[in-house]
């Protein structure tokens, strides 16, 4: 895991004030990161607003999984990394997942044939809002998630 100086951002809805800026941490592009990312924001949670109930924390988890696994599949390449960063209040998470690539996320029509395919309708279940924005190299894939 390695720590990266985050840039401010100027996001529409859901995102932090112009000038605000969310730590991120790089992981590379395998499998294995969303357990590492979900592992990082649980501990930035927990510093930042702790008492988040289990049932919070789990859909934030959630979140966080498909997001990173999201970037692994489709937004870098073998030997590539993403970034994720977290901000967090007791009543508010956001987390975004930066990665390389321009392609967007969709949704693919629904089929009980395809054992993957759901994951943005996951987020899109649990989060207050997502969303994605450009930035110079790619893309930064976001979500919040209030109660």
């Amino acid at each position: 895991m390695v720590i990266m100086q985050s840039c401010p951002l100027n996001p529409p809805q859901g995102q932090p004030p112009a000038g605000a800026v969310l730590p991120q941490v790089k992981f590379p592009s395998t499998p294995e990161s969303a357990a590492a990312a979900r592992g990082y924001v649980r501990e930035v949670i927990e510093r930042e607003a702790p008492g988040i109930t289990p049932s919070r924390m789990s859909d934030v988890q959630l979140v966080v999984s498909e997001l990173v696994t999201n970037s692994v599949r489709y937004g870098t390449e073998p030997d590539d990394s993403l970034a994720v960063a977290v901000g967090a209040t007791p009543n508010r998470v956001r987390i975004e997942v930066h990665d390389p690539s321009r392609r967007r996320p969709y949704f693919k029509p629904e089929s009980t044939e395809r054992q993957r395919g759901r994951g943005l309708f996951i987020v899109d279940e649990l989060a207050t809002g997502w969303g994605v924005d450009d930035r110079p190299f790619g893309k930064i894939v976001w979500a919040v998630l209030t109660w």
